[in-house]
């Protein structure tokens, strides 16, 4: 059986060794990290060139099935997933971890897209911290805010007038990110619903500080199969190799 794993996360890299052994896995990363963690088994780096490149990848790779286990955010692989999985009827299945639950005593604001983040900063604090990722990040450059932008690779212009930029890969502590938080007098955590714990210790950093929260939520998936965790992916693979 060959199995297709549209991966990047760490969801992914676990799946790929869970069924490496019965399983011809080839792992597809975006490439947006020049030094990605590698899952074991076959790995292809890069876009497939839009839905028809996918269409033909399956095709000529025959390519057994698909699970989608992107990023929550990563929406463009999945729709073209979805619409691959459809013209070639290879099956898909979307690997997804939950999002996060707003705890009690948390000061939480949401936003449905980035522009509207973006506004909302200016709203709720004049120092904020933001750990969106450097994908995006251009719809930050007018805001007045003074900003503290992570991200794992430095970011492209424009940027916003006052900010810092930290180069930084997790996974991070609650004491460790309390901390940065108090360092830089941060007043707002803005971040996305991207769910698991990986990157989850800044939410309790900011709760413990009562610090509010400004989250930007997820896109909307594609309407395929789909299941939370690894070891369910697990067993839908094993109805097709047996």
């Amino acid at each position: 059986m060959r199995l297709l794993l549209l991966g990047g996360t760490g969801e992914a890299r676990e799946l790929a060794a869970a069924v490496s052994e019965r399983v011809r896995v080839t792992s597809s990363l975006a490439g947006r990290v020049s030094e990605p963690k590698l899952p074991v088994g076959e790995v292809r780096i890069g876009g497939f060139g839009g839905v028809d490149g996918l269409v033909d990848y399956l095709r000529t790779q025959g390519i057994d099935a698909i699970v989608d286990a992107t990023h929550p955010f990563a929406r463009t692989i999945s729709e073209h997933a979805a619409l691959a999985s459809a013209r070639t009827g290879v099956p898909l299945l979307l690997l997804r971890r939950p999002g996060w639950q707003q705890p009690d005593g948390a000061d939480w604001h949401w936003a449905e897209n980035t522009g509207q983040a973006a506004q909302r900063i200016d709203e709720l604090a004049d120092r904020a911290f933001l750990t969106t990722g450097r994908g995006g990040l251009a719809a930050f450059a007018d805001v007045r805010a003074w900003l503290l932008i992570r991200c794992v690779e430095a970011p492209e212009p424009p940027l916003p007038t006052a900010h810092r930029i930290l180069l930084d890969r997790g996974p991070y502590t609650v004491d460790s990110e309390r901390e940065l938080l108090r360092r830089f007098g941060i007043q707002l955590l803005v971040t996305k619903d991207s769910g698991g714990s990986h990157t989850s210790a800044k939410l309790e950093a900011a709760r413990t500080l009562e610090i509010p929260v400004l989250v930007l939520a997820r896109p909307a998936p594609p309407d395929v199969p789909s299941v939370a965790a690894v070891p369910e992916a697990v067993d839908w693979l094993s109805s097709f190799a047996g």
